[in-house]
Parts: structure tokens; sequence; C-alpha cells
């Protein structure tokens, strides 16, 4: 009988869906993708319908369903009640805190029971939520063996995990060490964010890009206090950022840290001086105590291989903090580092647990997603909207870029995770005057200080990036060279950085062929690349998307499989 395992994250935030078939990976897609609702909820059906689909089988023939959450985990939280009754900094949200993950608990056996139904034949496999952060990220690395960091806002109660990856032996996964709740550096960025005017969850790269124009030292000794460290990790301050309850109906920053940096700021209000320093004050923190979890995992497992998952992982400033700190030989992130990428993980630890063995098709993949290759288009495939068939794209896209063109990039399969990869992105060149603001101000519609990330042909991106490793998943700030910042200053933050994506033939020969083309016009091999959307909507995952994306934004064209439409 074949083994047939579905990975799921689903009916909560980044709902995902991955799929094994005798321990192979045949895909994965993220339901916003499909479904249009950026960090979509929903169970992830589409996303199901595709993989199924792919494989030529039907829900009847799943024999496993691996669902990253384990609901009797997040009862560990109430063994913290009694001390927390006892504090006054935490008394008052105690009982509130502990109600609310007993609810959770419940909510979460009531949707493996609805799994149930929908998948009648399949056995149930809840996995650790830091556990399916972990194999995500150690089987996209491909290394032989590492130690592995994992952290985000909470996995039932854990929110800080280290692991020692070896896949070849029998226990792949070795936990080292753990932080629960209430310490947890997601819920510190994610309640400043808030706190800043921006949706936690999804707006804490605008807060990073914004603390690159903020002075640091404004509010260090504030937010030093607030995430405390020590040798073994770092807590919170339930003082200025409030023990968690899991409501939205409860405040994560307290009126003292409010009172000592700035007022809560409306979403729509001017971003001042003052924003621009609390940002960056928590931005640094965040560094140090990532670049100290890393030295502590560094220690532990001995290795000097590095993997970073969870959604903290995507501060990608951070992570380049942990690159540059020399306790590593290469640091990686896989391309669905935050919990969508759990649907992945939590298929291989059921296949492990079946097998005894390792998935394979994980190493080194992000274009997991549908594809379109038999796009047909009619020639007017939106009112206003022209298209053309085309020959060698590569070049005619490279020369329209070398024009000034702001192109959309639609072709092959989707990417893994928040980063777009070549293959669902808005192209520019770097050279054109004004194209940072032109992009943020008429294609992407929004901030202005909000930078955009270059790609650049691998074996020259020692010219313009301080970069000694691949970074194909665009996952590390590294600073840029004098070469870049004099030529190329469009792709350089503020704070002198680059969240650069390599790329080669092997793994993108189309992107590589553009890169080579554009290079060969303009003398930098280099690109501007951003994902294929507006703000508020995710990347576009089908062919009606982007061609929407087109018609209601300030793109130029739009080379989507081989057809070239423009307005």
């Amino acid at each position: 009988m074949r083994s047939v395992i579905l990975g799921l994250c689903a009916n909560t935030h980044d709902s995902a869906a991955a799929l094994l078939v005798d321990g192979e990976l045949i895909g994965f897609c993220e339901e916003e993708r499909l479904d249009g609702i950026k960090h979509s909820k929903a169970f992830p059906q589409h996303s199901i319908d595709w993989l199924l689909n792919q494989a030529g089988l039907t829900a009847a023939s799943v024999t496993t369903v691996a669902y990253n959450f384990r609901p009797e985990r997040y009862w560990g939280a109430l063994r913290q009640t009694p001390g927390q009754l006892m504090r006054t900094a935490t008394v008052g949200r105690a009982l509130p805190r502990a109600a609310s993950f007993v609810k959770v608990a419940r909510r979460t056996r009531a949707r493996l029971a609805e799994l149930a139904v929908r998948f009648p034949n399949a056995k149930l496999h809840p996995v650790l939520h830091h556990r399916a952060h972990a194999w995500t990220a150690l089987l996209s690395s491909g290394f032989d063996e590492a130690g592995v960091l994992i952290v985000d806002s909470l996995g039932e109660t854990q929110t800080t995990t280290l692991w020692h990856g070896l896949p070849s032996a029998s226990r792949p996964l070795r936990l080292l060490h753990e932080l629960r709740d209430p310490a947890s550096l997601g819920y510190a960025y994610g309640a400043i964010t808030e706190h800043l005017g921006w949706r936690r969850g999804d707006e804490e790269g605008t807060v990073m890009a914004l603390a690159a124009g903020g002075d640091p030292e404004r509010f260090a000794q504030l937010i030093r206090r607030a995430i405390p460290g020590d040798d073994s990790g770092f807590t919170l301050n339930p003082r200025l950022l409030p023990l968690r309850v899991l409501s939205s109906r409860y405040q994560r920053v307290s009126q003292r840290l409010a009172a000592q940096s700035c007022p809560p700021r409306d979403s729509h209000a001017p971003v001042e001086q003052v924003h621009a320093d609390l940002a960056a004050a928590l931005q640094a923190r965040t560094q140090q105590i990532m670049v100290n979890l890393a030295a502590i995992t560094r220690r532990m497992s001995k290795s000097r291989l590095l993997c970073v998952g969870g959604g903290v992982a995507m501060n990608c400033v951070s992570i380049g903090k942990i690159a540059q700190a020399g306790f590593c030989d290469e640091v990686h992130v896989p391309a669905a580092p935050g919990d969508s990428g759990t649907a992945i993980g939590a298929a291989a630890d059921a296949w492990h647990a079946s097998s005894g063995k390792i998935p394979t098709g994980v190493e080194g993949r992000c274009y997991l997603g549908p594809s379109f290759p038999n796009l047909n288009l009619p020639t007017h495939p939106r009112p206003g909207l022209t298209a053309v068939k085309v020959d060698r794209a590569a070049g005619l896209l490279a020369r329209h870029l070398a024009d000034g063109k702001i192109v959309g990039l639609f072709t092959g399969a989707l990417e893994a995770g928040p980063r777009a990869l070549g293959h669902r992105s808005i192209l520019a060149s770097p050279l054109e005057p004004g194209v940072v603001d032109r992009l943020n101000a008429t294609v992407k519609f929004r901030e202005p200080f909000r930078p955009f990330a270059p790609m650049v042909l691998a074996h020259r991106a020692a010219d313009y990036f301080c970069l000694d490793q691949p970074s194909p998943f665009m996952s590390i700030a590294v600073p840029a060279t004098a070469h870049a910042r004099k030529h190329l200053p469009s792709i350089v933050h503020a704070n002198g950085t680059a969240r650069v994506q390599t790329v080669t033939a092997a793994s993108n020969p189309f992107l590589a062929q553009v890169l080579q083309a554009f290079g060969d016009i303009t003398g930098h091999p280099v690109l501007i690349n951003t994902s294929l959307n507006i703000k508020g909507k995710p990347m576009c995952g089908t062919p009606s998307m982007a061609l929407d994306c087109l018609a209601e934004s300030g793109l130029d064209a739009l080379l989507i499989e081989g057809w070239w439409v423009t307005k």
C-alpha cells in the first residue's frame, strides 16, 4: 500500500498543505496564493485539491494527515498559573491566560476531529509545532548535521527551541533547550509592531525597515528592560509587555511602556521620528537576542552549520548579524520559515515515524506550487490589456528592464514562502533614477521608507555584497560593497545592507538568462526583485491574479508564461 501523507497548516494564519507520496515531496502550496486572502486562515482546500490532482489521487487515498499542532500540549500553560497568580505584575491576567490556552486546546482538538471526518481512511498524526518547524529547516538545508534554532511567537507553549539535527541518525532531531511562553521574541516584536500602527503577524517587516531610519539608543534601555537577556536566552518583563492572553481583546503593550516611549499610533497617522527610534531599539535588541540564541545553539550542538526557522527567522537583518558573527560556517533559512512551512515539517515527521526514513525532494527546493505551462491568453485578457506571444523572452525582458520598464514576471511553479524568488516577481532596473519611489508609490502602494531587495548572479555576488555563503531564498541582509553603493544605491537600504537573492543557472535557468542579458546591456547582472502583488494582497498564485495586479497597479508590463501583456 502506498503511503500518502498530507501535511497541513490549517484553520490558522498562513494556511497551507504539503503532500508526500512514499516519502517524496510532491508539492506544497499556501492557500492565500489561490484564494486571494493574505495570510488566509481558511481550510486549505484549494491547495489540497491541487496537490491530490498532481499525484492523481483523491481524499480517500490519503493514509495519514499530519497536523502542525498537538492540542494536549497547550494544557502545559496551566502549570504556570499558580506562580503567575502570586505576582503583582501577572495576577490580573493569569486566569484569563489559562482560560485562553484551554480554549485553544479544545479548538485544536476539534479541528483534529474535523480532519478525521474529511479524511476517513487516514490516520491522524499531530506534530509539536516547533518540531515541525525544525524538520522543515533541517531538511531544506541538505546539511548532514546542523544546529537548528526555531524562534517564533508561540507553538503550543514553546516559543524558542534549540535542536541538534542529524538526518542519518535514528533520532534525526534532538531537543537541546527550550524557552516557553511568556518568554517570546515573536510576541514582543508583534506587540510593538501593533503599537506602532501596523498589523502584527503581517507587517513586522515594515517595522524592521523603519528601524534603519531610527536612533536605537533613544529607547535602548527601555527595550532592554522589556526584553531582559541572560546566558540561557531571554525573558519578557510583564510590567512592560503584559502576559499573553490568546485573545485580541488584551493589549500587548502596557501603559507604562507607552508612557516611556510614545502613544499608540493610528495606522493612518504620520510616521514620526519617535516611531522610527522605537522600531530601531526593538530591532537592535532582537538582533542581540538572536545572535545570542545562535551562539547558544552553536555551543550546545557543537555544529558550525545552523538552520533557523519560525516567524522570527524572517527578520533578515538578524539573520545577517548571525552570519557575520563568525561562529557559523553557513546559516540556512528555508524558503517558508513561518507557519505555512510547518505543513512540510509535519508531513516529514509522520513519514519518519512510520518508516524510519528521511523524506526526499525537500532539499534546496522553493518552487513547489502550481504552474501553468500551457497558458493560452486572448489578445485582450482584460479591458485595456493586450497580450502577444513572444520568443526569446529572457532577452526581451532584459531589454525592457534596461529601458526602465517595471515588469511583472509570472513563470514556472509558484514559490514557497514570503519572498518572491523569480517566479512571481516584479522586476526593475536598479540603475533607473527614482525607481524605489516609483515602486513604492505607484506599483506596491506602500510606505516610502520600504526598501527593495536585489537578485544577482551568484558568481558575481561578491562584487556587490559582503556575502560568504549562498542566499537562494533572499533570507539574509548583508552589507553592500563600495562598488554597489556607488553604482547601485537603489538596492542599498538606509542601514547599508541589502537582502540579497543569489541566482544560479541550476536553480533558475530563465532568471539566470535574464540577469546575464541585463548584465551584458548595463554592466551589472543585478535586478530589483519584489513580490508580484500590491500592499494588502498576497503574492499572485494564478494567472488571473497576475493580470489583475497589472491592471490595478503602475506596472508597465507583465511577462506571463511567454505572453507579453501591456496596457
